[in-house]
């Protein structure tokens, strides 16, 4: 197997285990919470702290990549990862669990962004959109199996037992890495911003818990804000600091690329939205209609498996239509089918549901798709570390918001209804306010050059061909023409 395929194969190791791990937890979340006595929406400190977590040390990544050879990072990432599932599955209270979902932060915060740089700096951009695909289809396998396999284990056994699965998928990848990876490093790697690091991790960790607990009542409100308005003073010094340094740890200057900040911005608005759908459809399935673990994760994972369907056509509907055209009607479409999900109620056929998810997860595949890859279109060679550090930085921000947000929209629901007690009908709301936030993105998406990653599509090419093609038959048609208007003066 050439490289192609071969080095997105062993990236999409690191892919399965996080997307794997992220729906296993969703599916069982309830379970979670009444083993270690807590309510299911506290427990959703263990998915933000993950994120968190992420959000806090990826932007050490692309340095940590350069300065001591990506292979070396890629597999101690996954063994980092290895160790906090072990933690999760002997936790006894939300606390241990959480610690044990911040160590699989760690990990995860180095294992995802340098096996994208490997990847971007092995595969020439004429085959990124096809490289993309082959990382990220064998990724959806972990949310394909995910949800039936952790329901599976947690209704006939025990939940425990959900996270021992990355040991095995751990082992392989490190395996892999260290066999088929070449050393990649930096000859010159630039000062490692440690002042930045920690005034980026500060806002960061700031903002984003803060906002992450603003619906659960665990803390009260003055804290809250405080929290928010240090992590957005931080931020802002961050800001000013990186404006005055060469190697910054988040090099904001890459927005000026247009490709860049459609991918950033519009990027941030749909994931956001999309974000919410793995934390809240669980939760509806479970909660509000009674379905046990194992018959939620059958449901749920019908998103996945439309994804998956999707892949093979990535390219060349990409191809055909142009970045441009294709994100912005595709995130309209993706949202519609997530505000489809307000409308499901208890007595609404399993089969139409999983029908609605299918074809989603089709459009929600294809439209992140193309925003990993249109992102790096503008970005020099140089300037990748800082690229892929950035794109992850946002992507697991605007996960961690999306899941803040579906929760904080069921708790106004509550409160605005006077119960009590989570029921299908609170869901509702929170649906189609992340849908609408995932629709606004295609806005972004439309303010990028007509021509926006041609060479990473093969559109450019695709039209020089129809071009030659059109200039080929006006040629025939017109020495058609002059014979027959020969052959008339001769007849």
């Amino acid at each position: 197997m050439d490289k192609q395929r071969l080095i997105p194969l062993i990236v999409a190791t690191a892919l399965f285990m996080e997307n794997m791990d992220s729906t296993v937890i969703a599916t069982s979340l309830p379970a979670i919470a009444a083993d270690i006595g807590t309510s299911p929406l506290t427990l959703k400190l263990a998915i933000t702290s993950y994120l968190l977590s992420l959000a806090v040390f990826i932007p050490a990544s692309g340095w940590t990549a350069d300065r001591f050879g990506a292979r070396m990072v890629f597999s101690i990432a996954i063994a980092v990862f290895m160790v906090g599932s072990i933690g999760c599955a002997l936790s006894q209270s939300v606390t241990h669990f959480v610690i044990a979902r911040i160590l699989q932060g760690m990990g995860g915060a180095m294992m995802t962004p340098v096996g994208r740089l490997v990847l971007l700096r092995t595969i020439d951009k004429s085959k990124l959109v096809s490289a993309m695909t082959w990382v990220t289809t064998p990724a959806l396998i972990g949310p394909v199996i995910g949800p039936p396999l952790g329901g599976f284990i947690t209704t006939y056994f025990s939940w425990h037992w959900i996270f021992l699965i990355n040991i095995p998928i751990g082992l392989l990848g490190i395996f892999l890495a260290l066999k088929y990876i070449d050393p990649i490093k930096s000859e010159d790697p630039e000062r490692f911003d440690l002042y930045g690091l920690v005034l980026a991790g500060i806002g960061l960790a700031g903002i984003a818990f803060g906002l992450s607990v603003a619906g659960l009542n665990l803390l009260p409100w003055p804290i809250i804000a405080g929290l928010v308005a240090i992590g957005s003073i931080s931020m802002t010094l961050y800001v000013m600091h990186a404006r005055r340094t060469g190697s910054p740890v988040l090099d904001f200057s890459l927005l000026r690329l247009s490709t860049m900040r459609a991918a950033i911005i519009g990027g941030f608005l749909f994931r956001l939205g999309i974000g919410a759908l793995p934390f809240l459809l669980p939760l509806l399935m479970q909660v509000g209609f009674g379905l046990s673990p194992f018959r939620s994760g059958l449901v749920t994972f019908s998103s996945a498996v439309g994804a998956m369907g999707m892949k093979t056509l990535a390219p060349r509907i990409i191809r055909t239509f142009g970045f441009r055209n294709m994100m912005a009607v595709n995130a309209v479409i993706s949202a519609v089918f997530l505000a489809a999900c307000a409308l499901f109620t208890v007595t609404t056929p399993l089969m139409l549901i999983f029908i609605i998810l299918v074809v989603g997860g089709f459009f929600r595949s294809l439209e992140f798709t193309a925003i990993n890859t249109v992102a790096y279109a503008e970005v020099e060679p140089s300037q990748m570390s800082r690229a892929t550090t950035l794109v992850s930085v946002n992507q697991q921000l605007a996960v961690s918001a999306g899941v803040a947000v579906g929760a904080f929209s069921v708790e106004s629901t509550m409160l605005y209804h006077h119960v009590t007690e989570l029921d299908a009908n609170m869901f509702g709301p929170a649906f189609l306010v992340v849908a609408l936030i995932s629709a606004v993105s295609g806005y972004f998406f439309w303010q990028m050059p007509d021509d926006a990653g041609h060479e990473l599509s093969g559109r450019k090419a695709l039209e020089i061909s129809s071009r030659k093609g059109a200039a080929q038959a006006a040629t025939k048609a017109a020495s058609e023409e002059t014979q027959n208007a020969r052959d008339q003066r001769l007849g």
